[in-house]
């Protein structure tokens, strides 16, 4: 059994020319011990030679050196990523746990008023819709985990748009029909699902609640709802793997890494883990512009490297999207479809799809299925929304065959907060319908108690599905045809939209450059 290195010695390594951290996540947790688990394991590692290629800059690792920097590093890092990514050498070993002093994290006073803004949190049986969440996430996540989660690109006309589209579509719903009974169960890529919608990718979920992504994988399991774990989620994926109950189907959303020996080991670990469909992002080969998260390093001094001072071009208005997405390979083209396939027998799906020149391209290339986004209205602003792009990719993907396809899907994401948009994007085309912030909002808020009431929301008797069904006068999705909407007014950007005052009232608009003092 290896010697344990001890606090003190730990200690004498708190600077920058020495610079040791100790990082403890569930996933490197396995004690040397044949027993298993020993969550009081904490490893120790030395950074000194990152320290100037850290993203955030090397002054928040300064603060943690020679100390427990678990509490920072931990949110915004997938668990194993130091393991992964630090050269074995610079592994110094497993922590003494008695030898180590716990850093005490200084009470704020906004931490003292965002805990009372939880414990002043509307009881669950109060929140009737999507909307109720994020208003609460909103008061109660920290300034930079809320400008994470809704920031979006630019001057975030198309996060808007994405919203203000299906406001844009109307229902024509059917009379005297008998819906007594309806059904809004579906299969999606062959797997059973209680409502036709799945919970999309989303990073980083520890910084809105400690349990993080998890939240998702146990309410999914307990309402019969299909997770896509994310790349950059905080928990690590055999975490949430293992959270799964055993059959629960998940899908792999994947971010291409610059080294493809890294990207087949990851997914083909998670086809052997029982995932059923890779979901690779295409519409990122670089993040967009997100000046919420940007403008929070701006008030962080310990943005920026010691080796950029002075330098006129420093990047330190990158924000916590650029910290953590740097191994994302631009390079990935239509070439490498047939590499995906030849690694993994999962379906293959192509997230971020925007044209029905690119529809087709992906129909032709084998692969199962597409989702119309466009990141949450993350990358290219002013971009169309998915809902919008629906319409002319089913007509193109019509010439190719009969429709609907079983072998090819069509999914949706962006701006969905009801289900009447769901059933919106059904009768258009869409096989199903992703949620991303919703869900996220409701975990952030409640913890997993509030994405299975998310799920309730959407699906339970007497509510949104149910009673949308009911009104438009049909028993199954299958009923859900192009000719109960009127989507005429899809195209008009600038016309007249019914204002979403919900929405509208959660909505935090971008702000200017601030002074550094005020007058």
């Amino acid at each position: 059994m290896p010697s344990l290195i001890t606090g003190q010695e730990i200690a004498e390594h708190a600077n920058r020319d020495s610079c040791w951290i100790i990082v403890h996540s569930e996933s490197l947790a396995f004690s040397v011990i044949a027993d298993g688990p020993d969550p009081s394991i904490d490893k120790v590692y030395d950074v000194t030679d990152f320290l100037d290629e850290h993203p955030g800059g090397s002054k928040i690792i300064l603060k943690y050196a020679g100390k427990d920097a678990t509490e920072a590093y931990e949110p915004i890092h997938p668990p194993d990523a130091i393991e992964n990514n630090l050269p074995i050498e610079k592994h110094i070993g497993t922590v003494d746990p008695n030898t180590v002093v716990k850093v005490v994290k200084e009470v704020t006073e906004e931490d003292k008023r965002r805990q009372a803004l939880m414990d002043a949190r509307p009881p669950l049986d109060e929140i009737l819709n999507l909307h109720d969440f994020e208003a609460v996430a909103k008061a109660v996540l920290p300034a930079k985990a809320w400008a994470y989660y809704s920031s979006a690109s630019d001057d975030e006309i198309t996060i808007r748009e994405n919203r203000a589209a299906f406001q844009r579509i109307w229902f024509r719903p059917r009379v005297l029909r008998d819906v007594s009974s309806v059904d809004w169960s579906t299969t999606i890529l062959g797997c059973k699902s209680s409502l036709p919608v799945y919970i999309s990718a989303t990073a980083l979920g520890k910084l809105g609640h400690p349990d993080g992504e998890i939240n998702l994988t146990r309410a999914a399991a307990k309402h019969g709802v299909i997770q896509m774990i994310p790349t950059l989620a905080s928990c690590s994926f055999d975490e949430i793997a293992d959270a799964a109950q055993p059959g629960q189907p998940l899908f792999l959303q994947l971010y291409v890494n610059r080294d493809r020996e890294i990207t087949k080991k990851y997914v083909q670990h998670a086809e052997k883990r029982g995932v059923k469909a890779l979901f690779i992002t295409v519409d990122a080969p670089q993040l967009g512009r997100r000046e919420k998260d940007m403008r929070m390093k701006f008030v962080d001094d310990g943005a920026g490297a010691k080796v950029q001072e002075g330098q006129q071009d420093v990047k330190k208005d990158q924000g916590v999207a650029r910290a953590i997405s740097s191994f994302i390979d631009p390079s990935l083209s239509w070439k490498d479809i047939p590499w995906f396939r030849s690694i993994t027998n999962m379906h293959i799906i192509l997230k971020g799809v925007a044209t029905p020149e690119d529809a087709i391209l992906a129909y032709e290339a084998g692969c199962q299925g597409i989702v119309l986004s466009n990141h949450g209205g993350r990358q290219l602003d002013t971009s169309r929304s998915g809902v919008e792009n629906l319409i002319d990719i089913v007509a193109a993907l019509k010439t190719k065959g009969p429709w609907p396809n079983p072998n090819f899907s069509v999914f949706v994401d962006g701006g969905v907060r009801r289900a009447s948009d769901v059933l919106k994007a059904i009768a258009l085309g869409a096989s199903a319908v992703g949620i991303g912030r919703g869900f996220l909002y409701a975990f952030s808020s409640y913890g997993q108690e509030g994405v299975e009431k998310a799920i309730q929301i959407l699906r339970a008797l007497k509510d949104e599905f149910e009673m949308n069904m009911r009104l438009l006068g049909a028993r199954n999705l299958s009923e859900i045809v192009p000719e109960m909407v009127d989507a005429s007014a899809l195209r008009a950007h600038a016309g007249l939209t019914p204002p979403d005052n919900l929405y509208n009232a959660t909505y935090q608009p971008l702000s200017l450059a601030s002074f550094k003092t005020k007058l």
